[in-house]
């Protein structure tokens, strides 16, 4: 019973959050292309991602200092399959394709879950 009521309390606590829709191609033209997207990084502080109206994404960690992990910059290309933004880096991630289903949690943020589980958030930028 008591996992119950504690259900139902999450339910209520989460419910806008739980059946937010995600973005849909308009939208994500809309909000993402042509704006960076800063990643929330989990070492603190953000990462840019560059969605440019020409179909190139880029991204740029040397402010964080991820250079003596991996290349702190990479180039690549975005499309839009099935109201989902989908990129592809020419090195990061070894060049794998992913896509990301998009759900607006505020006027400048978005929540990201890629095709492989993982999630975060990201603010929206200019």
């Amino acid at each position: 019973m008591h996992r119950l009521l504690l259900s139902m309390s999450l339910s209520f606590s989460f419910g806008t959050a739980a059946f937010a829709a995600g973005m849909t191609e308009a939208e994500i033209r809309e909000k993402i292309i042509g704006h960076t997207i800063y990643l929330e990084a989990p070492m603190g502080g953000e990462f840019p991602l560059n969605y440019r109206t020409s179909g190139v994404v880029d991204g740029d960690g040397k402010a964080l200092g991820i250079g003596k992990l991996i290349q702190p910059s990479d180039t690549g290309k975005w499309w839009i399959a099935d109201d989902k933004l989908c990129q592809q880096f020419n090195t990061w991630y070894k060049g794998a394709k992913m896509c990301f289903d998009l759900t607006a949690t505020g006027a400048d943020k978005v929540k990201w879950v890629r095709d492989n589980g993982e999630s975060g958030v990201a603010r929206i930028g200019n």
